[in-house]
């Protein structure tokens, strides 16, 4: 998602937040006043105002339920954006049933410590001031779209009345730029720019950085649309079609309309938008928790594998002298942290003298049963995953997650099949679901369908399940 978009979308939150708390204000300093029209006196019994200070503890608890309010109708949303006539209809529409609420609570403790014109007024205000900000907003993203920064660059498969309608309509939408029909049969007419064939999809997404596609094409074999969607899941494509195409995905679909034809888009997670915004900060508190209870483990771990064997205390660096790293998120490269708990300079022995030992063959994985690299301490913080703790600083720095897909080695990730690589359309955790159903006991395909169900099913809560049921493989212990 763009940087742009998500911005534009958080900021409203404290915007809302602030213009409805300053409705109050306002509308309190008017009605406390009688002269506020010259020539018309209106009575105000001040003795009976709230002091100013319990009235904007009030007005925060009001605002809260405004925003509340605004979220459950999705007026949040960074996915869509609606139309600026209608989110302004919505701030109308909303405001008036706060209002309604308001009044109905204070009918029901039969006490209102104030002018009833004070809860007019707020209401007229925060409408006003809201409205104005979602007009800013909204002239603001334009100026962006003309700058072409948050443009999202759509390419289409398949070239018949259903394109010609949709691009038509879209053209008109400038948070769209339409680069081209692909279509395994060339046509000397076409609605927009003709970029080629289907079979040759990867090569014009890479060349022209298509970031949507809409497939309008229903004459696809099955494996060429499981071969489409895979594609875009595997680059984090947003991908639409036509419905009654490809029914063999269920999960995670949105439907929405574009003049007047419906349109399902396959999502590769729920971790998009609001997702991705929520788990960042729900890695951020646990990582914090954690490195603060978890600090005097930690430090009695490092003095251990220091008394213990020669070397450093964390594994960062190979042996020919390279950082350590991880593939995390879209395939990237990342620095990895973890305690030491083999002897130094012994890594590239799984790949010679210790290959024969691997119990992981035909799969991306290395493993080796009773390690001899492997160190007496070392032994102990791999049994209860102690080693694993100083990764708690990759989900501090944002290159790891506390739950998610193991993060693999360059060289193992290389050796992925095409399926295999939707897990990393997220950030890598430290633990995960695999990890709590068998961890080495399962087999690669067993853990990518895990970790592939986590990604199309997450929520918080199943992040939370998933740390507690940690805990519990943890106490066991953990043997080889």
């Amino acid at each position: 998602m763009k940087p742009s978009k998500i911005f534009l979308g958080l900021i409203k939150i404290p915007l809302d937040f602030g213009f409805g708390i300053l409705s109050f204000y306002l509308a309190y300093l008017i009605r406390s006043r009688t002269d506020l029209i010259p020539g018309i006196y209106i009575p105000a019994d001040t003795t009976i105002f709230p002091p100013l200070q319990d009235f904007l503890v009030f007005a925060l608890y009001a605002v809260t339920g405004l925003i509340i309010i605004y979220g459950w109708n999705r007026m949040y949303s960074l996915k869509n954006t609606p139309r600026l006539a209608k989110e302004l209809s919505q701030v109308v529409i909303l405001n008036a049933a706060w209002l309604m609420i308001i009044i109905t609570w204070f009918f029901i403790i039969r006490t209102l410590p104030f002018s009833r014109l004070v809860l007019g007024y707020t209401t007229l205000f925060a409408t006003i001031l809201i409205g104005a900000s979602r007009i800013l907003l909204n002239s603001v993203e334009k100026i962006l779209l003309h700058y072409n920064i948050g443009r999202k660059k759509l390419l289409f498969i398949g070239n018949n009345n259903i394109t010609e309608r949709l691009i038509h309509q879209l053209k008109k939408d400038s948070r769209y730029k339409i680069v081209g029909v692909i279509d395994d049969q060339e046509y000397e007419k076409a609605p927009i720019n003709y970029l080629g064939k289907i079979t040759n999809l990867e090569a014009i997404i890479q060349k022209y950085q298509i970031e949507e596609i809409i497939q309008t094409k229903s004459g696809l074999s099955e494996t060429q649309s499981t071969d489409i969607v895979e594609f875009c899941r595997e680059h984090h494509l947003e991908y639409s079609f036509v419905p009654d195409l490809l029914t063999f995905y269920h999960t995670n679909i949105e439907v929405e309309t574009r003049d007047g034809i419906p349109i399902i888009q396959v999502k590769p997670t729920p971790l998009d938008g609001w997702g991705k915004v929520l788990k960042r900060i729900f890695d951020l508190i646990g990582a914090t928790i954690g490195l603060t209870l978890l600090s005097p483990i930690m430090l009695i771990t490092a003095i251990a594998i220091k008394l213990d064997s020669k070397g450093p205390i964390l594994f960062t660096r190979l042996d020919d002298g390279s950082r350590v790293k991880r593939v995390g998120q879209y395939g990237r490269l990342f620095n990895f942290y973890k305690f030491r708990s083999m002897l130094p300079n012994t890594d590239t022995l799984r790949y010679t003298k210790l290959a024969a030992q691997n119990t992981r063959q035909g799969t991306p994985l290395v493993k080796i049963k009773n390690d001899p690299r492997i160190t007496r301490v070392g032994r102990f913080i791999r049994k209860y995953s102690i080693d694993e703790l100083a990764q708690l600083f990759n989900v501090l720095n944002g290159t790891m997650s506390l739950v998610g897909p193991r993060p693999h080695l360059p060289e193992e990730v290389s050796k992925y099949q095409k399926h295999h690589k939707f897990v990393l359309t997220t950030k890598p955790g430290i633990t995960g679901l695999p990890q709590i159903s068998g961890r080495s006991d399962l087999d690669f395909e067993q853990e990518i369908k895990l970790d592939s169900y986590y990604i199309e099913h997450w929520s918080l809560w199943l992040d939370i399940k998933i740390i507690l049921k940690t805990f519990g493989v943890l106490f066991k212990g953990y043997k080889e």
